[in-house]
């Protein structure tokens, strides 16, 4: 979940992705890497256009009220203007010949035609857009009733996660885990994502890290349908079932579809406190996004007396262990170290809390930094023990030119073991803070 920039409400969705220097400077950065010959970005922020949409631009696909304070959630279905129709031939090979490989003596049955590309907005009571994500939807040749829906795994259509995921595995690199045997598939790699949304971290993560094991939790069986049934989440993947979910896609089409990636994604249904207290696993990587319908990030996920932080402490890897949080900092000064906030505390209840939250991570864990989100009022807070970054006691004696530095050395091995389709060190550099 996002917050626009203060300055940035009266504008226009272009104006909006070219706002400010800090902003343009991700822009560069991105135009240099696509020139290096890397993957182009189906999710960078020139596209917002495309999904924001204002008044009747879009269609809602899915409908239903929560039961867990998420108000009215839907999802809104928009025009995608890539990939090209012209591109579709060569994707439909693609699907034909995985499913040649599963189930060689059913050809026919498998061919698989792409209908469109849509992106697909989760949204809370209409008005809080919760998550974007480009999905594929196609029909079985053999039965044109059929209808097969995929989330599009390597687009991250908004900032902030593209900025959680390289602040996690810059910061997991830079504490010296292994991610080229975590890409590879040599190794393993704990992931935990609390907060689920329409799936895009979660898929995103999977499918560029062969390695990766995650465990996804959301206590709206409301939120985890939509992401499944309009927004193309693997069906396979939710591991509790229950009377709110009702999901028609097929076990075999999801084997076809998502080639093995469906098989290293588990989400469940659960509190995320309940889920973390009763689990015996030790995850390398947490990513905290988690937000009501009123946009509250909930108090027991930082309280430093309650149990959540605690238990999430011995879930970590005492050395390498990071989590990482999105939080809103609703307003473009606070995110850039102002000491006036009291026009964010004004607005919206998590504009009072930042630097709590951030210093409760960093009493629980050892140390803890933050980094501006461009063209969006969101941090992204990481923590971790900081112990091979010369951190002692609770995060003393660490030198914030040392960490982050060390951070940016290690930008571009995680871009190359990972292609990623975007860069890590504009997002690393931006308004860095040392707690």
């Amino acid at each position: 979940m996002w917050r626009l920039g203060l300055r940035n409400w009266g504008r226009g969705v272009r104006g909006l992705c070219s706002s400010s220097s800090s902003s343009s400077s991700v822009s560069s950065s991105s135009a240099a890497f696509a020139a290096r010959g890397l993957l182009a970005d189906e999710g960078d922020w020139s596209y917002c256009d495309e999904w924001w949409g204002e008044g009747d631009a879009g269609h809602t696909v899915f409908q239903s009220v929560s039961e867990h304070g998420n108000g009215l959630v839907s999802v809104v279905a928009y025009p995608s203007s890539r990939p090209l129709p012209e591109q579709w031939p060569d994707i439909e090979r693609s699907i034909q010949e995985r499913h040649e490989k599963i189930r060689s003596e059913v050809r026919d049955n498998g061919h698989l035609k792409i209908l469109g590309y849509q992106w697909r907005v989760l949204r809370f009571n209409d008005n809080t857009r919760q998550s974007t994500a480009k999905v594929m939807a196609a029909y079985r040749k053999s039965d044109p009733g059929s209808l097969f829906l995929m989330q599009q795994p390597h687009c991250l259509a908004v900032p902030y996660l593209k900025s959680m995921v390289s602040a996690g595995l810059t910061t997991l690199a830079t504490l010296g885990y292994d991610i080229f045997g975590a890409a590879t598939g040599k190794s393993s790699m704990k992931v935990l994502c609390i907060g689920h949304g329409g799936g895009s971290l979660p898929l995103f993560l999977a499918s560029k890290i062969r390695g990766a094991i995650v465990h996804i939790v959301d206590i709206d069986p409301v939120v985890i349908a939509a992401s499944v049934q309009a927004m193309g989440f693997p069906a396979s993947a939710v591991k509790e079932r229950s009377d709110k979910f009702s999901f028609d896609q097929s076990l075999d089409a999801d084997e076809v579809l998502w080639e093995g990636t469906h098989e290293r994604l588990f989400l469940y249904q659960s509190d995320a406190e309940d889920f973390v207290l009763k689990n015996s696993h030790i995850y390398d990587l947490v990513f905290i996004d988690a937000y009501d319908g009123d946009d509250i990030f909930p108090h027991k996920l930082w309280d430093q007396q309650g149990p959540f932080l605690e238990s999430l402490r011995s879930r970590v890897h005492p050395v390498h262990g990071t989590i990482v949080v999105n939080l809103h900092s609703d307003s473009e000064e606070l995110s850039m170290e102002t000491s006036d906030n009291s026009t964010a505390q004004s607005i919206l209840p998590m504009g009072r809390y930042i630097s709590q939250v951030c210093k409760a991570y960093k009493e629980q864990f050892g140390m803890a930094f933050s980094i501006s989100v461009p063209w969006l009022c969101n941090l992204t807070l990481v923590s971790c023990s900081g112990v091979s970054l010369g951190a002692s006691g609770r995060g003393t004696g660490i030198d914030k030119n040392l960490v982050l530095n060390a951070l940016i050395s290690k930008c571009y091995l995680v871009e190359y073991v990972l292609d990623l389709p975007f860069p890590c060190l504009p997002y690393i550099k931006r308004g860095f803070m040392l707690f």
